[in-house]
């Protein structure tokens, strides 16, 4: 197989990938708390390990996917503070918190597929994995890792001496981080919560809706203990890589790090990859707490614009990399992407072969820790060389295998009114470099182009998502 080379947060460095079993690859990538609806920043992750998956797919691995789904343990603070999200949630929404997580997990499970992500081989619900949690919790109890409180049971993190390893921050300032927590019977501020205990009847008579008997008492699993568990279970000694947001690396994974390796006593997983966050123009993480997060129903699909144009905007940013969201970026996006269906469709139907020489640098730059913006560099000269039209799309659909673009279906995704195939070649190409330009912000091109397409006859006005073409 062709090498790979991926960004490791453990190491710090770009390594060669080398899965423990020949040609698998287990893939553990952190899902949802199914609360509220997903926002696009939590989805450009998804759309990251997405495009990961696919890459390894391309490159002929057998890619174990497994995906959990949070419906319980995941507190208001990401540490061990404030009410369990799931709980929040059906106060908010005066329903019960089975009926919330239900809900939520459906509705992101249909924007995984308006965004072309491909579901998981597994999918595991917290809720559905309590007894391997408690397992776990007792394992770490037997080896001393462990301590009660009044509200739960903690595992102490000054018995694991590399507690930082993945964060790489002292571990000081990691313990400074923690501080936000105030519980005076913790005895370390990183320490964590692996079993959270049902407060009791309030003045308010207030009752958990999800809780469970624990050899502790009646309680909860913490958020952290059931990646652990699951990845566990499903992946067993297929624990190649691990994906997430860049904000999990501190608590969430580098606690699922130090609860698991003192559970098993082996590594866990060889590579942490992370995704970069997503931010509204002027810097800022998109965020729930902050109330200022966009869903891709209300970016997108209300307002016309092809959810795609979101996955191809985010093809253009290396994962690593903060990614700017703004309207105006995505409409830009949206009309790179039809043109980019518009240049397709021009190539025709016939069946050609894939250029062996292209597909030699596609994977070199997709090998090389997903330079996905390197890329579509590589289409755009497939378009402007010189091969066939047929051979030009049978290459391009190749790499669609990673893109996900749904490029075959170029002529149903197109806006409606633009029908590239009812017009003239000459208007068909005038078309289609107008709106490249108008994708590059070259407006003063753009406004030539519109020119020139009246003078042939026709007249193109810029609607939302697209353009409507009419004779005059």
């Amino acid at each position: 197989m062709n090498p790979i080379f991926l960004y490791n947060t453990l190491s710090r460095k770009k390594e060669e990938f080398k899965p423990l079993k020949s040609g698998q690859v287990g893939l553990y990538t952190c899902g949802p708390t199914v609360y509220n609806f997903a926002h696009v920043g939590n989805l450009r992750t998804y759309l990251f390990e997405d495009f990961l998956k696919r890459m390894l797919t391309y490159n002929s691995y057998k890619v174990k996917h497994v995906m959990n789904i949070t419906d319980v343990g995941h507190l208001t603070g990401d540490r061990d503070m404030g009410e369990d999200k799931l709980e929040v949630g059906a106060k908010r929404e005066k329903k019960s918190a089975w009926d919330i997580a239900a809900f939520y997990t459906e509705a992101f499970k249909a924007d995984l597929k308006l965004l072309n992500i491909e579901e998981p081989t597994i999918w595991c619900r917290a809720t559905d994995n309590i007894p391997e949690q408690i397992a776990l919790i007792k394992t770490l109890a037997e080896k001393g890792y462990t301590y009660q409180t009044k509200d739960g049971v903690y595992f102490d993190t000054s018995l694991v001496k590399d507690y930082n390893k993945l964060s790489h921050l002292p571990l000081a300032e990691l313990k400074e981080g923690a501080r936000v927590e105030k519980n005076p019977e913790k005895k370390n501020p990183t320490d964590f919560a692996l079993w959270k205990f049902s407060p009791s009847l309030g003045v308010a008579g207030t009752k958990r809706q999800m809780e469970w008997e624990s050899p502790w008492g009646v309680g909860f699993p913490g958020w952290h203990i059931e990646c652990s568990a699951m990845s566990l279970k499903y992946l067993g000694d297929e624990q190649d890589i691990h994906c997430g947001g860049i904000d999990h690396i501190n608590v969430h994974h580098t606690n699922e790090i130090a609860q698991s390796e003192a559970a098993t006593g082996h590594k866990f997983f060889n590579y942490w990859l992370h995704g970069a966050f997503l931010n509204i123009i002027g810097g800022k993480k998109m965020s729930k707490s902050e109330g200022n997060f966009l869903t891709l129903e209300n970016s997108f699909v209300k307002i016309g614009i092809n959810p795609l144009a979101y996955r191809f905007a985010a093809l253009q940013v290396n994962y690593r990399k903060p990614m700017e969201y703004s309207g105006a970026a995505m409409k830009q996006a949206a009309a790179g992407l039809d043109s980019l269906y518009g240049q397709v469709l021009a190539l025709g139907q016939a069946k050609g072969k894939v250029n062996a020489e292209y597909k030699k640098d596609f994977l070199e730059v997709i090998n090389n820790d997903l330079n996905l913006p390197k890329a579509l560099s590589i289409v755009a000269a497939v378009l402007k060389s010189d091969l066939k039209d047929a051979d030009k799309r049978a290459t391009i659909l190749d790499f669609d295998q990673v893109f996900g673009l749904s490029l075959a279906q170029a002529d149903k995704l197109l806006p409606k009114d633009l029908n590239l195939q009812d017009l003239p070649a000459a208007i068909q190409t005038l078309v289609i470099s107008r709106q490249e330009a108008r994708g590059a912000k070259d407006w003063e091109e753009a406004d030539r182009l519109r020119q020139e397409i009246k003078k042939r006859g026709y007249i193109i006005e810029d609607v939302s998502g697209g353009v409507r073409i009419s004779k005059l």
